[in-house]
């Protein structure tokens, strides 16, 4: 069987569990979506779940290409870096009138109770994420306070995007996202004025 049919299967299951979500998805829809022969599917991926993983492996593994590349071209800037790729999530937003969600957090909002394979591979998606904003914050770590919490103030990143993006698909409001990036930058400017006094004064 060809990788390339793997591949299809994935890109159509990303597909629908994005727009009808991961129960509302049945095999049948990723069949009837990709055009693919049950015995290709069942070649690669024995049941539903086995598909869920192979979609998670799929965003845990491409987040550089995917989603840090794109974001991140031509921003050199560290700092600007991290809002460079909350600005991606924005564009999302706009293009989809403000219908968008992050697949992951969806996914980890939607199933309750994780078989550990699958919650394994969402905390692997969180922990790929974060990780790209704490290496961003240890690139300017000068810029804050020596006592700052890198790893804590990147995971708070996480938070308020996951949050923004959130509110703003619930209230169909772009503004519930830009308040929300509003806020964590005026956080990063306050810490930055804090690292600058101590400098000053040591």
């Amino acid at each position: 069987m060809s990788p390339d049919t793997r591949n299809r299967i994935l890109m159509t299951a990303m597909e629908l569990f994005w727009e009808k979500g991961y129960g509302s998805t049945s095999i049948s829809d990723i069949l009837s979506r990709s055009q693919i022969h049950s015995g290709s599917l069942y070649y690669f991926f024995p049941g539903k779940q086995d598909v869920l993983i192979g979609v998670l492996e799929y965003y845990r593994d491409g987040i550089e290409e995917w989603l840090l590349k794109p974001n991140w071209e031509g921003v050199d800037d560290p700092i600007e870096r991290v809002f460079a790729l909350l600005a991606g999530y924005r564009t999302q937003l706009v293009m989809t009138d403000c219908t968008y969600g992050c697949p992951i957090g969806n996914l980890a909002l939607e199933i309750h109770e994780p078989d550990p394979k699958v919650r394994e591979l969402l905390s692997a998606n969180f922990t790929n994420w974060s990780a790209a904003i704490e290496r961003c914050l240890d690139a300017a770590a000068d810029r804050f306070p020596a006592d700052t919490d890198l790893k804590a103030l990147s995971q708070y990143v996480l938070t308020v995007m996951e949050g923004a993006l959130m509110q703003a698909r619930t209230y169909r409001d772009l503004g519930y996202f830009d308040r929300n990036v509003d806020v964590l930058r005026q956080h990063f400017e306050l810490l930055e004025q804090a690292a600058k006094k101590t400098h000053e004064l040591s």
